[in-house]
């Protein structure tokens, strides 16, 4: 019973570690690096706080030594969704009926645990099975999860706050249940934040959640459902079932109890989802709340005031840190001709320095794509733009090589038609392409940034002129759900930046924000009258 109204410690940013030569931090992780890179782990899924062996199994390999195996996991079907539907269902009424605080204190704990003593263990984890760099890791593995858990539970707290005026002789309430039913969580392997974050944030609010990893990252989602274990969550309130998209997905979508899917990914999974969800809407006990974050094909647009030199960083760390597989990363840039040289050069100059290999060499700035499909995907597209005839043509980097690992060198293509392919098509790999406008044509070219692709995630104007900047700001209104003045378009932080986009983005839920934490609850209201009226009759009947 809760005798008080409680208030979560004021949540702040996680500071960043910087990993620096001789550096304590830096130290202690090469030890967990050792550690891991020569250990064979194996996965089970994880229901109703039981692991469970399938036979079925799949191999976890580093990207960058493709050749390593880190392990192998177990992969779930049909019975086991159901195991874990039943899971789900059983623990609801109890983890519901926890006091909201305490179900805060797990997450909470669970922040504390990745600041200390687990922060090495998601951080490697995510290195050796992304191909995360220790800097990418940490902003994300690390910094972000630890993020997300400290500031939703202030989050939970100020939308329970949150309550309706009182007219005389009454109180009015306002409860804030959780959905009927399970949520299914959809996570990628790009950020390990976001695959902590998925089936957590429903759960503070009261729900029970099925989550099913990517298959690239299971070793680090895997490692976080036993911190979370440790931080006190109890059984069968996150069932952690990795395994294929339709052995997993479909009868997860299927069941009646069905009561949200919380999905990042990419656009056209998505919209299977809701297509399923569409034809199978008659069978549920409720409508389910169907929130996703998709795809992008994030811009960066260059005035001719912009400067030079902060457009060309910009676009080295946007388009290519975590070889470009964030949704949020630079893919398209419209360029005015009257810059294009100076920055091709200054791009040429500083992609000469930037290393691509394994990640456990700290020199490097690149690891390798994520697996074998999306290597063919990026060297497929490169070589058609190096035969586009005068549509588009590759002029910086292009080289691939699978020897080893799934390297594809930082690439700039020039489009020099704005329709060409790899202006729309998001292909999530270190490949960038520029259109170069010509100065006179400023509202055309934003015409073309504006509804160039599909998509409408991130992106960024770089100018100095103000009046350019508003003028940009007020043309890509709705290009961008976070859009960014004279920075890249990646980098969101909780807390700051909520994160999401529409059109074939996503629904723009804004993860890191109380308004994704609002998807998670279905309201109730509640009227006490206190004296209630014992004559049914009104005045004006006198």
């Amino acid at each position: 019973m809760t005798h008080g109204t409680f208030q979560p410690p004021l949540p702040e940013n996680e500071p960043v570690k910087s990993y620096a030569q001789g550096s304590p931090e830096r130290e202690s992780l090469l030890i967990e690096l050792e550690r891991q890179a020569n250990e064979v782990v194996e996965v089970p899924l994880l229901i109703g706080g039981e692991e469970v062996r399938t036979g079925n199994t799949q191999d976890m390999v580093m990207p960058h030594d493709r050749n390593h195996s880190l392990g192998v996991f177990h992969k779930a079907g049909a019975a086991e969704v159901q195991r874990a539907i039943d899971a789900s269902s059983a623990a609801k009424k109890e983890w519901d009926c926890l006091p909201w605080e305490q179900r805060a204190g797990v997450f909470l704990k669970a922040a504390e645990l990745l600041t200390t003593t687990w922060r090495d263990r998601i951080n490697v984890s995510t290195m050796l099975c992304q191909s995360k760099t220790v800097h990418q890791a940490e902003i994300d593995a690390a910094c972000e999860l630890i993020d997300f858990w400290r500031f939703n539970a202030h989050y939970v707290e100020r939308l329970y706050s949150e309550q309706p005026a009182s007219s005389p002789g009454c109180w009015n309430r306002l409860e804030h249940r959780p959905l009927d039913g399970y949520v299914f969580s959809v996570t990628p392997f790009n950020f390990t934040s976001i695959a902590g974050n998925l089936p957590t944030a429903p759960a503070l609010l009261g729900n029970t959640t099925l989550w099913k990893p990517a298959s690239t990252s299971v070793l680090s989602n895997y490692y976080l459902m036993k911190l979370l274990e440790e931080a006190g969550l109890p059984p069968g309130v996150i069932n952690f079932v990795p395994g294929s998209g339709g052995q997993v997905g479909d009868p997860a979508i299927a069941d009646k109890r069905l009561g949200g899917v919380h999905f990042t990914g990419s656009t056209e999974v998505f919209q299977g989802i809701w297509k399923r969800v569409g034809e199978n809407i008659q069978n549920y006990g409720q409508y389910p709340r169907l929130v996703g974050e998709t795809g992008g094909k994030d811009f960066v647009f260059a005035h001719t005031s912009a400067d030079v030199e902060a457009l060309a960083t910009a676009l080295v760390r946007g388009a290519f840190e975590y070889q470009g597989q964030k949704c949020s990363a630079a893919s398209r840039a419209y360029v005015p001709k009257s810059l294009w040289n100076d920055l091709r050069d200054r791009l040429a100059a500083e992609l000469a320095q930037v290393r691509t290999g394994d990640v456990r060499d700290f020199t490097n700035f690149l690891g390798a794509v994520i697996d074998s499909s999306s290597y063919e995907k990026q060297k497929d597209a490169i070589e058609a733009a190096r035969n586009a005839g005068g549509k588009a043509e590759v002029v910086l980097g292009g080289e691939c090589d699978d020897t080893v690992g799934w390297f594809v060198q930082p690439t700039v293509i020039q489009a020099h038609d704005p329709g060409y392919e790899t202006m729309k098509t998001e292909l999530f790999g270190p490949v960038l392409t520029i259109h170069v406008y010509e100065d006179a044509d400023l509202s055309g070219a934003l015409e073309l940034c504006a509804n160039g692709s599909e998509y409408g995630l991130t992106g960024a104007v770089f100018a100095q002129d103000r009046a350019a900047i508003q003028h940009a700001t007020e043309k890509l209104r709705f290009a961008a759900g976070n859009f960014y003045v004279n920075d890249k378009p990646t980098g969101a932080v909780v807390g700051q930046q909520p994160f999401g986009g529409s059109r074939a983005s996503g629904t723009n839920d804004k993860a890191g924000s109380v308004l994704n934490l609002i998807r998670w609850i279905s309201p109730r209201t509640i009227k006490e009258t206190f004296v209630p009226p014992t004559d049914w009759r009104y005045p004006f009947l006198d």
